[in-house]
């Protein structure tokens, strides 16, 4: 996070703020926290499935970030030096928590996001219609192009990017932080 919140200030000039999920970075993880994790875990080990554990867990945090993204912001857009407009970056866990803050809040007005299954999400992307980057791997172990993307598509944004890169999970290229900036670049400081 801090890579690519550097990015965005040195790169695009823009003002970034980064705030962990709960149980998450040096926030304390509860004891639900750590019966999910056990069980993505074993998953993992058994070569089952992880999406319905990672969707469910997920969807908990969401529902514990979205609130707090909204107080932060409502925090950060009080101090002269920040202003708007707000965009959103958040890949895999980011999206979950992602999709419904952008339903949320009004206030963002683009956002990259991605490599996330559409269980739940669907129907909310249906609702969002901002500037859209979605980054996709198309050899994703965890989460099939299907499934990818279904979630792309839901999207109502007239604006919105498929970006696909050979590679599994987690082997985002690093030029996609790059591509992540113009997209910022493009959509906050033409506006500002």
């Amino acid at each position: 996070m801090v890579g690519r919140a550097r990015r965005l200030v040195v790169d695009g000039g823009l003002v970034a703020a980064s705030l962990d999920a709960p149980g998450h970075g040096g926030r304390p993880r509860t004891a639900h926290d750590e019966h999910e994790i056990d069980a993505m875990q074993r998953a993992m080990e058994a070569g089952e499935p992880v999406g319905p554990i990672f969707v469910r867990d997920n969807g908990a945090l969401a529902e514990q970030a979205v609130p707090e993204w909204r107080t932060m912001l409502d925090a950060l857009l009080r101090l002269p030096e920040v202003g708007g407009p707000v965009g959103y970056f958040g890949i895999n866990m980011g999206t979950a928590i992602g999709v419904p803050l952008l339903v949320a809040e009004p206030r963002i007005r683009a956002a990259v996001l991605g490599q996330f299954w559409p269980d739940t999400l669907v129907p909310l992307a249906r609702r969002i219609t901002v500037p859209i980057e979605f980054d996709l791997q198309w050899g994703d172990e965890h989460i099939d192009r299907h499934s990818g993307l279904e979630l792309f598509d839901a999207f109502a944004s007239t604006e919105k990017t498929l970006h696909t890169n050979a590679g599994r999970h987690k082997e985002l290229p690093r030029f996609e932080a790059d591509s992540a900036v113009r997209f910022f670049v493009r959509h906050l400081r033409a506006t500002a």
